[in-house]
């Protein structure tokens, strides 16, 4: 019998100098049917609400916890319950990735998003004793998305970038592209960022070149449909990534932008790769082994012909009467100098 611990819990009953109120029921922050399909597409695990009231005092603070199975899913909710309004918070006051907008604050840390409500007074400094609480998670998925730290930072807005790992993520990101040709059942990732006095640029990142290749060509076609009213177009695919402008930039500022953005090669999937890519491993797998399997039988066949030929020579010249082995026969150059020769080269015998 296997006994399985239970997790621990997402939200404790005290953090700092906040105590867990005893009625601590707290509406859900993402109740709509809209965000709940994107947070469940992204991997959400489990969610808990509480209420807590700090000591000495009359502020309140209503949480909303939400737990994915990855980081990378955790950053997408997080973008997708930021909002413009959201401004961003420096990292080392609450220890994790924080935005701030009038009395709340949305933070990331690791596999789990918190939105904090304050009523009574500003105590934001003091959730970073909540956040070294949370439940942590080593290997690969506990590590960050990589394709967001690939955007440009000069001129970003950091407000607008946006994260999605499915149809329904960015959909409701207001992405540029039909979520149709993305390809996310590839295993594909898109984020989207818009520029100061610009326009948009759009990220998207496929488990192979030839998984990019195709979806770069169906997003090609898209943009030449769309037409002008795409804006400024500039589209490159660069190995795995595929790079996109749109709206109002200027072409050689959109140039310059896809010729300058590239992709740190240290990549790594956690998610399952698309069957393509499976197809392509046991291809390989297969020619791997006939090679190895074909050296095999003719090494085999080099001994068996070496034993037929050499042992039935042998097998004659016993029947023959002779030795089973000839003596070699050589040649030889006697070089020596002799008295009386005048050195001259001796010849062949």
């Amino acid at each position: 019998m296997k006994i399985v611990e239970p997790a621990p819990p997402l939200l404790p009953k005290q953090f700092g100098k906040w105590q867990q109120a005893a009625d601590s029921g707290v509406p859900p922050a993402a109740d709509d049917a809209t965000t709940r399909s994107v947070l469940f597409e992204d991997g959400l695990s489990r969610t808990a609400n509480s209420s807590y009231k700090r000591e000495g005092g009359g502020e309140t603070v209503a949480i909303n916890a939400f737990q994915f199975g990855d980081a990378t899913g955790a950053y997408s909710a997080f973008t997708l319950l930021r909002t413009p309004e959201f401004k961003p918070l420096p990292e080392s006051k609450v220890g994790a990735t924080a935005v701030q907008r009038g009395d709340t604050v949305l933070l990331w840390s690791g596999t789990s998003v918190l939105m904090a409500e304050f009523h009574g007074g500003h105590r934001v400094a003091e959730l970073s004793d909540m956040v070294s609480d949370l439940p942590k998670i080593g290997g690969t998925k506990g590590l960050p998305p990589l394709l967001p730290t690939t955007l440009p930072a000069k001129g970003l807005l950091p407000e607008t970038v946006k994260y999605a790992l499915g149809s329904s993520g960015y959909e409701a990101m207001g992405g540029v592209l039909p979520a149709g040709i993305i390809g996310f059942d590839k295993s594909a990732e898109v984020v989207t960022a818009k520029y100061a006095g610009k326009g948009t640029l759009t990220l998207l990142l496929y488990p192979t070149p030839q998984i990019a290749g195709a979806h770069g060509r169906q997003i090609e076609a898209e943009m030449n449909r769309q037409g002008a009213a795409a804006g400024t177009v500039k589209l490159k695919r660069d190995g795995v990534l595929v790079l996109l402008t749109t709206g109002n930039w200027q072409p050689a500022d959109a140039q310059q932008l896809v010729e300058n953005t590239h992709l740190n090669l240290q990549v790594s999937y956690d998610k399952p790769m698309p069957l393509e890519f499976h197809a392509e491993i046991r291809k390989t797998a297969t020619l791997l082994t006939s090679i190895a399997e074909l050296s095999a039988a003719l090494m085999l066949a080099a001994v068996v012909l070496g034993l037929f030929f050499g042992g039935g020579r042998a097998l004659i010249r016993v029947l023959q009467g002779k030795p089973a082995a000839t003596e070699p026969e050589f040649l030889r150059i006697d070089l020596r100098d002799r008295p009386g020769d005048g050195g001259r080269m001796k010849p062949l015998r």
